[in-house]
């Protein structure tokens, strides 16, 4: 049986490791072993508050180790996957997803690049367009935020409405998405700017799954410093983002000329 001083050690060994699971330094799983051997070779009960307490520090520390460690800082995939070329940019807590457009207009060609920025929770932060080779040469390398969540950076996570500001002048360059998109009702046209993006994560998650890693039936970055988009299933910070945005779907309510309310529901909750 327990004899005082062992008690008093005791006490003194547990609450040291619960004070350092809070404050550190951080408690080697060995310590919680030698602990658990000190309880049991002083004869203390299967029951006592000892070993409920060990066990509680324990799980803590498990539950420490099992959560996912974020993408150390920046990532770069390049590839084709569903008919489209995409790039995907994994950096801390978000994602941005990019496709690039070509085509012609009155005997100009033309190129962009339209980018999805998405949070934690599959949220759009903006959309941005990039000239890569504009109607207009003068606009050649330029952005256009063509939607931007308001104050994005402070918003929840998981938003379900938000107001953003809106390009109130959209680029001829459009077109090259769908010639006739000009011709469509205002909100319609930003909603589907916006589900373009979790169109895309959709299509691409699709195409990971027919195609599992390693079978190279997914082309590969153009460029060296890009990753296959093959590897995102590897990426603790991205591929989580491109799950949640493939799920969801926005709707617009126009507000003015520069603003409207963005909403958003599950796709399978439409149906």
């Amino acid at each position: 049986m327990a004899t005082k001083e062992h008690k008093r050690q005791a006490k003194g060994l547990i609450e040291e490791l619960e004070c350092r699971v809070h404050a550190g330094p951080p408690v080697r799983p060995a310590e919680i072993h030698s602990a658990r051997e000190f309880l049991d070779r002083s004869e203390f009960s299967p029951t006592s508050d000892y070993y409920n307490r060990l066990s509680r520090i324990q799980y803590r520390l498990e539950a420490r180790t099992a959560q996912p460690s974020p993408a150390i800082g920046k990532r770069n995939y390049g590839g084709e996957a569903a008919g489209y070329w995409m790039q995907i940019q994994s950096a801390y807590d978000h994602v941005i997803l990019s496709t690039c457009y070509d085509g012609e207009h009155n005997g100009q060609q033309g190129r962009i690049k339209i980018s999805h920025r998405f949070n934690q929770a599959g949220r759009i932060d903006f959309v941005e367009l990039k000239f890569l080779r504009s109607l207009q040469p003068f606009l050649n390398g330029a952005f256009r935020k063509l939607i931007s969540i308001c104050d994005y950076q402070h918003l929840k996570k998981d938003w379900s409405s938000a107001e953003a500001f809106v390009l109130p002048v959209l680029p001829r360059e459009l077109i090259f998405l769908f010639p006739d998109i000009f011709r469509c009702d205002r909100a319609e046209l930003l909603a589907w700017l916006i589900n373009i993006g979790h169109s895309l994560a959709g299509d691409l998650l699709g195409s990971l799954e027919e195609y599992p890693r390693g079978r190279g039936a997914l082309a590969s970055g153009e460029f060296q410093s890009q990753l296959s988009l093959e590897e995102l299933c590897n990426d603790s910070v991205a591929f989580p983002i491109l799950q949640n945005a493939a799920l969801l779907e926005s709707a617009i309510d126009l507000k003015d000329e520069k603003t409207v309310l963005v909403r958003y529901c599950r796709k399978d909750l439409q149906r």
